[in-house]
């Protein structure tokens, strides 16, 4: 277990480095005896800072839900990480040029709860019955963490991701709201474009068989927190599609067929 002390440094450096758009050496590579128990210790300091700040929580993204990303970080489990307000774009928004160090999106449904979810139990079916709409969404990947270490050559793991408040920095909504039960959310998927050039297809079920399983993940998780989901929040439920770069000018539009569509430009 890391120190308090380590933990609270660390969480600064991250809060600076979002806001100067630089990124700090790899946290795994100055503590490799550091766990997933200390990176979410590490998130919830850099939460709290953020909480201090002013930004209000609108919910939660779940992120490494499928198993080709488990595999290349050598887990067996998604992370999460907290959404606030000031990570919000509407459909069609433009993005700042100088908002984000080093953008990726990804391609996901947006779960939008009318009740509160909590407990060890929780399972799908109650995960449907809490939600008030699902919609299509982009999250806005970055990473105030550095990717590769440019000495050793080390790539960053699951320690940074998870402490880097899981590398969440934008939600994107648009597309048609659906009633849960009105979607196959397994077959539900998206057509993902750059500059109108297809670049990732995928389809609900990448996310571990079933959207909703990452929700019952993260309740289960935050049961042992003693804590749940919230009625009117936003769950990112996680990505079925692999992380596209993005470049100054770029267009990202997510085609999700009679869900609608939703895009975001970078200036």
């Amino acid at each position: 277990m890391l120190a308090d002390a380590d933990i609270a440094a660390v969480a600064n450096e991250l809060d600076a480095a979002e806001r100067s758009r630089t990124q700090i050496p790899l946290i795994s590579g100055r503590f490799p005896d550091a766990d997933m128990a200390d990176a979410y210790r590490i998130q919830d300091r850099w939460v709290a800072l953020k909480d201090a700040a002013g930004r209000k929580r609108i919910g939660w993204k779940i992120g490494l839900t499928s198993r080709a990303m488990q595999a290349a970080l050598q887990i067996d489990t998604p992370d999460s990480g907290i959404l606030f307000d000031d990570m919000r774009f509407h459909d069609g928004d433009a993005v700042p040029e100088d908002r984000f160090i080093q953008p990726r999106v990804e391609a996901e449904i947006a779960f939008v709860l009318k009740a509160p979810l909590q407990g060890p139990e929780v399972t799908v079916c109650d995960v449907l019955n809490a939600t008030d709409y699902i919609l299509p969404a982009l999250e806005i990947l970055d990473t105030r963490v550095q990717r590769r270490d440019p000495h050793s050559g080390a790539m960053r793991n699951i320690i940074d991701t998870i402490a880097d408040n899981a590398a969440n920095a934008g939600i994107v909504t648009g597309g048609r709201p659906m009633r849960p039960l009105d979607a196959d959310m397994r077959w539900m998927g998206a057509i993902v474009s750059r500059n109108a050039v297809v670049e990732e297809t995928g389809l609900g079920a990448g996310v571990l068989n079933h959207p909703a399983m990452g929700i019952v993940w993260l309740v289960r998780r935050l049961h042992g927190l003693g804590t749940g989901l919230a009625a009117g929040e936003v769950v990112l439920s996680g990505s079925f599609i692999r992380p596209i770069e993005t470049r100054h000018g770029d267009t990202i539009t997510a085609d999700f067929g009679k869900a609608g569509t939703v895009s975001i430009h970078f200036r």
